[in-house]
């Protein structure tokens, strides 16, 4: 397990909707995750980053995404099975849920972009599947990235995750990443907090350190 710091920038279905009317969750969500911090095992290792907690496993390697204006870290990057988890906790009602309005506000962004986007059913629930034009190399050479949108409402959080590499085409690859993304414990905590606002994520503590 290494990590770093940087800036930024299946098809088999479940149960859906289990949970609270308006909140879209698989229904084992309690018990499978993504987890509530109520909810999780109290004994396993997990590494701290504070508004979430991640379980190491072999092969995972974990960065931190940082706003370069205001220095606050913004997501957490998992690299995981040849593929890349990009996850973001927000603050939601304790009544209703985000996803719903959150994918449609991503369809429209990437669309804007001159992408491609569809709904789909995954084993999360409803998912998008997208292809983001995207420039890269010294030439700037225009190409496309395929990546899946998935998210998961709480009781009082909303956890984003974008999958990227071969967890988004692979149905191998992409088993592994939901399953590390359904490992994850969201930290909502007691503070007061406006709805969609980004749950603090923090460094991880040293190894040793108290």
């Amino acid at each position: 397990m290494s990590d770093d710091t940087q800036s930024t920038e299946s098809t088999e279905s479940t149960d859906i909707e289990a949970a609270p009317a308006g909140k879209a969750a698989p229904a084992d969500r309690a018990t499978v995750g993504p987890f509530d911090e109520s909810e999780a095992n109290p004994v396993r290792p997990y590494i701290d980053l504070g508004g979430i907690k991640i379980l190491p496993r072999e092969g995972l390697n974990l960065r931190l995404e940082v706003e370069e204006q205001t220095k606050r870290i913004v997501a957490v990057g998992l690299d995981y099975a040849d593929s890349t988890l990009q996850v973001q906790p927000f603050a939601a009602p304790r009544s209703s849920g985000l996803w719903d309005e959150t994918r449609e506000q991503i369809r429209q962004q990437i669309r804007q972009q001159g992408g491609r986007v569809e709904e789909r059913e995954g084993p999360l629930g409803a998912e998008l599947l997208a292809e983001v034009p995207v420039v890269a190399g010294a030439d700037a050479q225009a190409g496309k990235r395929i990546a899946r949108f998935v998210g998961v409402d709480g009781p009082r959080w909303f956890l984003r995750g974008v999958i990227g590499g071969a967890a988004a085409v692979d149905i191998e690859a992409a088993a592994k990443v939901e399953d590390l993304f359904r490992s994850i414990v969201v930290v909502r905590g007691g503070t007061p907090m406006p709805p969609r606002d980004l749950i603090p994520l923090k460094m991880p503590a040293s190894p040793g350190a108290a």
